[in-house]
């Protein structure tokens, strides 16, 4: 389990339940490693202010993460994390290696618009 307050998902199933059942998704997948922990920690600062994006953590090195390793979107990605933006189940954005927090609300009020 990755040492976030995020909530943690397990498997391809919950990603295919939690983008089919909400229309913002935003999933991260890493380690706790120097590229990721800065990913994750912004995460779990702008969770509060964007209530309507679901905001999940993935571990990379499960069976489950195979989901997310698998979208053509992220097919050349060289770093970690694995970071997937979508909307109404649909890949919208995605992006690896390390985010600041300027990144990343960028990209949430771009893809996440109200």
């Amino acid at each position: 389990m990755l040492d976030t307050s995020l909530k943690h998902l397990e498997s391809s199933e919950e990603i295919k339940e939690l983008i089919n059942d909400n229309m913002n998704v935003m999933i991260c997948c890493g380690r706790m490693g120097r590229m990721c922990i800065p990913v994750y920690r912004v995460m779990e600062q702008l969770e509060t202010e964007y209530k309507h994006v679901q905001m999940r953590d993935m571990e990379f090195d499960i069976s489950g993460a195979s989901f997310i390793k698998k979208l053509p979107e992220c097919s050349y990605f060289m770093g970690l994390p694995f970071t997937v933006y979508f909307k109404n189940g649909e890949v919208v954005r995605a992006t690896c290696s390390i985010q600041n927090e300027k990144q990343i609300r960028n990209i949430l009020d771009e893809v996440f618009k109200d």
